[in-house]
């Protein structure tokens, strides 16, 4: 089947009101496909829910142990973080630690998603830096890796040494050749793919150490975003929620337009995701449902009822209805 498939539903009472199409696949360890639903072969941008990819040269090109990167920044360079304190204080830090300023980021200031944070801007008459782009982790790693490289400062250019590097990874890890870019949010490259070759990256991802310094890089970033998920994402966002409730055993990451990947070293799986529409809230659902269906997530954890069926409430705190999986998406 190529065309998208009926994946969850929007229920208010007894009305089915509205349905997210979508596509997902999962890979084992050997690059196998082990289950898939749409389509195999669906061209898309993996967007956000890449950037372990694009953050794999910072560790095995030696830049991260040169510059002292601790599992706090490897998290970072693989987040799309909420600007809280925590984050900018940190990324912050880092940017310090290279003698560079905000200047030097080419990611584009944005307002904090974090509340507070918000709110401290606004009181301040401030305006939001680089540092508080949710890609400042990312962005701090390449400043990092073309450091390390002594590559120019246009490092979001298709051309320069970290971009090569990144589309190197990126088609290694996935077995797929370059098939076009498009310029994320955060201006830097993003390498199109297809849904078996992100499956089968984060599948590669979940089997890590192998003997080689790609497997050895790949483990160390799948352990920092289990290890610190506050940093990958921030209270409130489903990657730091859905990592806490499977005690740290799994890696997760969201990209914009729906898209939903997860690495699962114990199951040896890898996951991706894509709803049609660009759905955020389908997507949630149908990796949760997923990471249950293979044994990561516990379905009676109030984190997996929260993001497979809502419910959903109204501003007076009425429940007004649910969403759930499609029933041929859950016995497919």
């Amino acid at each position: 089947m190529t065309q998208p498939v009926d994946m969850v539903e929007i229920w208010r009472g007894s009305v089915l009101e509205s349905q997210h199409m979508g596509h997902a696949v999962v890979c084992d360890t050997s690059g196998q496909v082990v289950d898939a639903w749409g389509d195999l072969e669906l061209v898309m941008l993996p967007r956000s829910s890449a950037k372990m990819l694009q953050a794999l040269p910072l560790v095995e090109s030696g830049a991260a142990d040169a510059f002292g990167l601790t599992a706090e920044h490897l998290a970072l360079a693989c987040a799309s973080h909420n600007a809280a304190q925590l984050h900018t204080d940190k990324v912050s830090a880092w940017l310090s630690e290279l003698g560079l300023t905000d200047d030097a980021f080419r990611c584009g200031p944005q307002e904090p998603t974090d509340i507070h944070a918000r709110d401290a801007l606004i009181r301040a008459n401030q305006s939001p830096c680089q540092y508080h782009n949710e890609c400042s982790g990312k962005h701090a790693g390449f400043l990092t890796l073309t450091q390390h490289l002594a590559g120019g400062t246009e490092y979001c250019e298709l051309g320069h040494p970290v971009q090569k590097a990144v589309l190197e990874a990126h088609e290694d890890m996935g077995g797929v050749t370059y098939t076009g870019h498009g310029i994320d949010g955060c201006s830097a490259p993003n390498f199109a793919t297809t849904m078996s070759g992100l499956a089968r990256a984060m599948a590669r991802m979940a089997k890590g150490e192998d003997g080689t310094v790609r497997g050895q890089a790949a483990a160390r970033l799948t352990k920092a975003m289990t290890t610190h998920p506050e940093l990958v994402a921030g209270e409130g966002r489903a990657c730091t929620e859905l990592m806490r409730a499977m005690d740290h055993k799994v890696a997760v990451k969201t990209g914009a337009e729906a898209v939903f990947v997860a690495i699962l070293p114990e199951q040896g799986l890898g996951i991706s995701v894509k709803i049609a529409d660009g759905g955020v809230r389908a997507a949630q659902c149908v990796i949760a449902s997923l990471l249950v269906k293979y044994g990561a997530l516990n379905a009676a954890h109030p984190v997996a009822k929260k993001y497979i069926t809502g419910p959903i409430v109204n501003k007076s705190g009425l429940v007004t209805g649910e969403r759930r999986p499609a029933a041929s998406f859950l016995a497919a």
